[in-house]
């Protein structure tokens, strides 16, 4: 799917990450029995160092409500739509959405709903976003991010090591600024990341063995094929659609993966590493549907001397891969990410 809109644009992101850091070093014991020099060449070859882990009483919820409470401090505009996008919401029912909308207050005339989306979700939200604007909405709340760690199974070397928790908050308004969206799904892949027990179907369907079926099980070579083979085409296909050459793009922020995929991806798009960063990894690990909005934060929270012509492109879960090219106004507000605070609940 390939869409153009003529209004909208991003006014400021916040990003949260839970205070609690955990080294990949240090956990070399639990995962390479002992290995220091396996932790090390993991470390190096993909790029990661650090993560940061909820505890048992935090959840994706806090950490949006924490992030939209730093954008709204600076912001009078009245939310029209809140989104909240999260595969690691407080209940099966009532969503994250309304339970935002009381935290902070919002109008009744506020409309709320969420997605069920992973590590495309946040350019998901976007289109969503994007697309209530030009159905009328004025500023929408869109809010994305998870809490991975408490469906990981912690000896599970292929998961645990890699995913950190965060959340984010961006505002998005009704202003004339055009963006281009393409949107992918290739639904027999959807095996490839999921927690087998995890709904409400009994004994699924399932073709794989997984050794932990009741948490994250994710068949690592196919997502990093699945990733560098649909990937480079979908920013070539982006580009294409918008009239643009790749120098035109200040940035392109991928979904934080690991650095070896983004590298890949960046060497068969014959890029410059310094325009696609991967340093987000290193600092807070694979944030799933939040790592591209903390990408930004990490990156753009100091001044910014121009305008920015930038693509954000998520692939991951279902499988899904959505790709965006939009502006970022050297007036934006972007924040440094901050860490949660539970005595400001």
């Amino acid at each position: 799917m390939k869409t153009i809109f003529h209004s909208g644009a991003i006014q400021s992101i916040a990003c949260c990450i839970p205070s609690n850091a955990v080294k990949l070093e240090d956990q070399a014991q639990q995962f390479y029995n002992g290995d220091i020099k396996k932790a090390q060449r993991i470390k190096k070859s993909i790029g990661l160092d650090t993560r940061y882990i909820a505890d048992n009483q935090t959840t994706t919820l806090d950490l949006c409500f924490q992030a939209s409470k730093t954008l709204l401090k600076t912001s009078n505009a009245p939310i029209d739509v809140l989104i909240f996008v999260t595969q690691t919401p407080d209940f099966s029912q009532p969503n994250n959405a309304h339970l935002l909308h009381g935290k902070l207050n919002l109008s009744q005339n506020c409309a709320c709903f969420d997605l069920n989306q992973g590590c495309s979700g946040y350019v998901y939200g976007l289109f969503l976003a994007f697309m209530l604007l030009s159905s009328g909405a004025e500023n929408i709340l869109l809010c994305v991010g998870d809490t991975m760690s408490k469906v990981l199974h912690p000896n599970d070397s292929n998961t645990t090591p890699i995913f950190g928790d965060a959340g984010s908050a961006t505002l998005i308004s009704n202003t004339n600024a055009k963006s281009y969206f393409t949107l992918h799904s290739d639904g027999a892949g959807w095996e490839n990341i999921i927690v087998p027990n995890s709904g409400f179907r009994k004994n699924p369907y399932l073709s794989k063995n997984y050794q932990y079926p009741s948490f994250l099980c994710m068949d690592g070579a196919e997502v990093f094929n699945f990733s560098i083979e649909k990937e480079p085409k979908a920013i070539e296909e982006i580009l294409q659609f918008s009239q643009n050459k790749i120098e035109d793009i200040d940035y392109i922020f991928f979904h934080q993966a690991n650095a070896y995929i983004i590298s890949n991806i960046a060497r068969r798009l014959e890029l410059d590493v310094s325009k696609a960063p991967s340093e987000c990894v290193g600092k807070y690990g694979n944030t799933s549907s939040a790592s591209i909005p903390l990408a930004i934060c990490d990156l753009l929270s100091q001044k910014r001397e121009k305008n920015l012509r930038v693509i954000l492109s998520g692939f991951g879960v279902g499988l899904s891969w959505a790709t965006a090219l939009i502006h970022l106004d050297k007036h934006t507000q972007i924040f440094h990410p901050i860490f949660y605070n539970k005595e400001l609940e």
